[in-house]
């Protein structure tokens, strides 16, 4: 019969039982398989994470003006990621680095939540933040 009409048999199911072949034109088959994957794909949300550094001895209004930064990102649906930096000595005061990471997610409760809580490697303190889903 694909013969006939001069197409080409292409097998859909082949796990069925008895499997399942469809009459068409294969090329244009693969083409729109394509392109519903390509749709499928473009669906797909992507991930941003926008990163933020600060020092452990972050003064007030540097840290009001990262928050503001860090506000707009999550209503725009990026992650923030937060860094503690420390330079030399300054790693002494990894309590200062936690209490002021701490009080970055307190301040962004109501955009974002703790996805990954303060965490030290090496010489920097890290935590994630992210989005709130927005009531649809």
């Amino acid at each position: 019969m694909a013969e006939n009409l001069e197409l080409d048999l292409v097998e859909i199911s082949p796990t069925a039982n008895p499997p399942v072949c469809r009459i068409v034109d294969y090329k244009k088959f693969l083409y729109e398989l394509k392109k519903k994957q390509k749709e499928i794909k473009a669906k797909t949300a992507k991930v941003v994470v926008k990163e933020i550094r600060m020092g452990p001895q972050t003064d007030e209004h540097d840290f009001n003006f990262k928050l503001k930064h860090a506000r707009s990102f999550l209503q725009e649906g990026a992650k923030v990621k937060v860094e503690v930096f420390f330079r030399g000595r300054s790693i002494v005061y990894k309590d200062q680095g936690e209490i002021i990471l701490l009080k970055f997610a307190q301040e962004l409760m109501e955009f974002g939540k703790v996805e990954k809580l303060p965490l030290l490697e090496g010489k920097r303190m890290i935590m994630i933040i992210a989005p709130k889903k927005a009531a649809v």
